[in-house]
């Protein structure tokens, strides 16, 4: 396949560094609108008269819940209409959300703006990668989305620190009109500068047959439901620390204004082990690396929920700190391969089936991760046992999934 851009689909294509850049923003709104909001739990809570700190959490798990059903709506309108109507209408959509936030009078209304914005932002999440695909081909690929994924690293290093930032001049309800302004400035971009890039006669009519059959098809292929299951338990830990971690470092280990800082350092991990991962997947391949990181996961977190259980479940902060960063370095070398060994059956309905193990995938850590977030009981036990069931638990169904055969 060649290893450069499609001459047919690219006439009026942005220089490179504008093109990364702004697909890089679409991606990556999705990480900001998830960390950028955990300083601000403590006070949302307070404002909107929640006793229960692990209900407010809800606020994180929700999000994902309306990113799995945006999912499924966003991949096929994409195929069908053209790229640049699902970016706009998702943003739109959230837009809505962030409006429905600033102004929620509940805890309930602002858990179903929050679904809203999940919804939403799956559209120029799923769009966003739509237009790589469209416009490059082989290695030229995989070199945009690395240079995306670089960008979208950044996020989550930066997120609590923003949020945090804002809470210094206004209250958090001026976090979401941030997100507000942010969607508004990289809308108004995309729709001045990025052409459209599904031409005409490459659309596919939007069918719920089809859709119906990609589901099935995802759902009773059992190489592909291995690593979405596998992907889910990990996930689901992984979603129930972003929804524990503000109470963790700022209520348990009273960081206070520091949580950014932590937060980063362990953000890095993931960063980390991308490129570790991009490094050491081509002559190891993907299945030695997801046995070897699920392997190490389990060792390490059984073996760390046994020394934090005789410490009363309060470790020193720098024991904590050492256990999440060397899970969270598993983690990212599982994120994406688990990803790519799920879609290997579906070549030939890669994008309803990305769509569909994506919402799959998402629907069922979120539904773990609100679990995990509600068990949160003043200690680190619960979020270092997520870790461990995770891994221990998915290391049996990978070795069921690999003794079938391949496709």
């Amino acid at each position: 396949m060649a290893d450069h851009p499609d001459p047919e689909r690219t006439r009026a294509q942005l220089p490179m560094a504008e093109f990364v850049s702004l697909v890089a923003l679409l991606s990556a709104l999705v990480a900001l609108a998830i960390d950028a909001i955990l300083p601000a739990l403590p006070d949302i809570g307070q404002t909107l008269g929640v006793s229960d700190p692990n209900r407010t959490q809800l606020v994180v798990s929700v999000f994902f819940v309306g990113l799995s059903l945006g999912q499924m709506i966003a991949g096929p309108l994409s195929d069908a209409i053209g790229r640049r109507p699902v970016v706009g209408i998702g943003l739109v959509v959230f837009a809505l959300g962030c409006l429905g936030a600033i102004l929620a009078p509940s805890l309930e209304s602002l858990l179903l703006a929050r679904c809203l914005q999940g919804v939403g932002l799956a559209c120029p999440r799923i769009a966003s990668l739509a237009l790589v695909r469209d416009l490059f081909r082989g290695d030229a690929m995989a070199r945009v989305l690395s240079f995306v994924m670089a960008v979208f690293i950044l996020v989550p290093l930066v997120a609590p620190a923003l949020g945090q930032l804002v809470l210094q001049v206004a209250d958090w309800r001026a976090i979401f009109g941030l997100f507000l302004l942010l969607a508004a400035v990289i809308g108004i971009w995309f729709a001045w500068r990025q052409p459209e890039t599904l031409a005409p006669h490459h659309r596919r009519p939007l069918a719920l047959p089809r859709l119906a059959a990609a589901t099935r098809e995802v759902l009773t292929c059992r190489t592909t439901m291995g690593y979405v299951l596998t992907a889910s338990l990990i996930s689901g830990a992984f979603i129930g620390y972003l929804s524990s971690a503000q109470q963790i470092f700022q209520d348990l280990y009273q960081l206070g204004p520091r949580f950014p800082l932590a937060f980063a350092a362990l953000a890095a991990a993931i960063g980390i082990a991308s490129v570790v991962n991009g490094r050491l997947v081509r002559g190891y391949g993907m299945r030695k690396m997801v046995r070897w990181s699920l392997v190490f996961s389990a060792v390490l977190s059984v073996g760390f929920l046994a020394l934090f259980w005789r410490q009363g479940g309060v470790p020193p902060l720098s024991a904590f700190l050492l256990f999440m960063f060397l899970n969270l370095f598993a983690v990212g070398i599982l994120f994406g391969n688990l990803n790519s060994l799920a879609m290997e059956p579906l070549g030939h309905i890669a994008g309803l089936g990305a769509a569909v193990v994506g919402s799959v995938t998402t629907l069922l850590s979120a539904g773990l991760g609100a679990l995990v977030g509600a068990a949160f009981d003043g200690t680190v036990l619960p979020l270092t046992a997520a870790f461990a069931v995770g891994a221990v638990a998915s290391l049996p169904v990978v070795a069921w999934t690999e003794r079938l055969p391949r496709p």
